[in-house]
């Protein structure tokens, strides 16, 4: 039978046991890759980067785990943390062009299959266009359907501040997204 997180938490902590923090990475990797690399705007190698960098943390802050939050949302708290740290350090290599890339009115050939692809590159687009924080809270919410009280404690931030973040992270994405017609997408 499996053991739980909490089980090879406390093997990490008392044996300092590698192998239990092994199966914790397997267990949580693929998604913590897959959210941060939404979150880089689908820059795998950065994302890898960003995940190595967090587990790297995790192990070594594993005894500040309090287990009244899941232990991925503890993770996700780490990788929002060194991706704001590498996007702090990485500030002069902002984006430029686009709102204009994606609000322009660029011909799209119509096919079912190019349209999704499209839709979902568009997206990932609108999403690097948001302040890091905002972009964590919609990817929180939207993508790993947790809730806001779960939002909350993954980020450390104020109820309040991600219902507004939602709220305004939402109307952006609208407003980015504008020149996608609901035909398009059906």
């Amino acid at each position: 039978m499996p053991s739980s997180n909490q089980v090879l938490i406390e093997r990490v902590i008392a044996d300092n046991c590698h192998d239990s923090f092994s199966i914790l990475v397997e267990r949580h990797q693929s998604d913590l890759r897959y959210s941060l690399r939404q979150m880089t705007g689908w820059d795998e190698s950065l994302a890898d980067d960003i995940a190595q960098e967090t587990f790297l943390k995790a192990f070594h802050a594993i005894r500040t785990y309090k287990a009244d939050a899941k232990f991925s949302s503890w993770l996700y708290r780490i990788a929002y943390n060194q991706m704001i740290n590498h996007f702090r350090l990485a500030r002069n290599r902002e984006l430029t062009g686009l709102e204009e890339a994606l609000s322009s009115n660029m011909e799209r050939p119509v096919g079912g299959e190019f349209l999704k692809n499209q839709l979902h590159q568009d997206i990932a687009k609108a999403m690097q266009a948001l302040p890091p924080q905002q972009r964590m809270v919609i990817h929180l919410h939207l993508h790993r359907q947790l809730t806001h009280n779960e939002i909350c404690k993954t980020m450390e931030i104020p109820l309040g501040t991600v219902k507004t973040l939602i709220t305004r992270g939402k109307a952006r994405l609208r407003d980015l997204l504008s020149n996608w017609e609901d035909e398009d997408v059906k």
